[in-house]
Order: structure tokens, then C-alpha cells, then sequence
């Protein structure tokens, strides 16, 4: 069984998280460039064979889609293009980025790290990737 990976999309940064073995557990990953996210799940894939990509689906709190959906789409479709092996999802990311502050904030870690953007992206990620195998019962 192959691992999963978890993005959260944002047209300059991108949070990626990754699920254990087992596929029970998704951890922070990295936060990376948004144009360079297809060379970075290409290196990712040669050590971790991936076997699926969870993206998170940006809705606003009355449930409709947010304007970045258009070019998550042309994310989603190139990524099946580049890596027709793996099977990619979506799952609604509704409150991960709030969760990821949150979390950020109750850890107790310095002011500096919390203020860091990429850690909300990459823990954003492990949010939308742990909600994914928790809904699919990988738990």
C-alpha cells in the first residue's frame, strides 16, 4: 500500500503532508513554492510511492467555492496528467487554515515560528490529508 499525500493549494505557497505506512497518520511535510509543487511530488514520489493526492476544496462558510477552485482544477489535471499512476481526491477544507492556527498557537511554540505562514500551510495539509483517512476509514 502506497502513501497519501495532503495539499493545501494557495497560488504563491503550498502545504504538503504526508500519511505513514499504514495510512492511519498524516504528518506536516513541507511547505513549497506553488510553481515548483510538481517537481517537489516527482522528488517526493521517487522515496515515498504515492498512491494518492488529497486536495483540498476551498468552500466559504455558505458553501460556495472560492475563487482559487480554478486554478485548483488545473492543478487537479495536470497532476493526473504528470502521474496518471496515482489517483487523486478532494476533500472540503472548510476551517483548516483557522484549526492550523489554532493548533500553531496551543503548542506553545515561539512567536516568530507561529507567525510563519508555511507552518500554517504544511499543518493546513495535515489537516485536510488526516480528515481524508479519517472519512475514508483508514483509521
Amino acid at each position: 500500500m502506497g502513501k497519501c499525500l495532503g495539499i493545501d493549494f494557495g497560488l504563491k505557497r503550498t502545504g504538503i503532508s504526508i500519511s505513514d505506512e499504514t495510512n492511519k497518520i498524516a504528518f506536516p511535510l513541507k511547505t513549497v513554492k506553488s510553481d515548483s509543487l510538481i517537481n517537489e511530488i516527482h522528488n517526493i514520489n521517487k522515496t515515498e510511492a504515492i498512491e494518492k493526492i488529497i486536495i483540498g476544496k476551498p468552500y466559504d462558510l455558505k458553501g460556495n467555492l472560492l475563487n482559487i477552485e480554478t486554478n485548483i482544477i488545473s492543478l487537479v489535471k495536470l497532476l493526473k496528467n504528470k502521474f496518471p499512476n496515482i489517483l487523486v481526491n478532494r476533500i472540503d477544507e472548510r476551517f483548516t487554515s483557522k484549526i492550523a492556527k489554532q493548533t500553531i498557537l496551543d503548542s506553545g511554540i515561539g512567536k516568530m515560528k507561529r507567525r510563519s505562514k508555511e507552518n500554517i500551510d504544511k499543518i493546513s495539509a495535515t489537516l485536510i490529508l488526516q480528515s481524508y483517512l479519517k472519512k475514508n476509514n483508514y483509521d
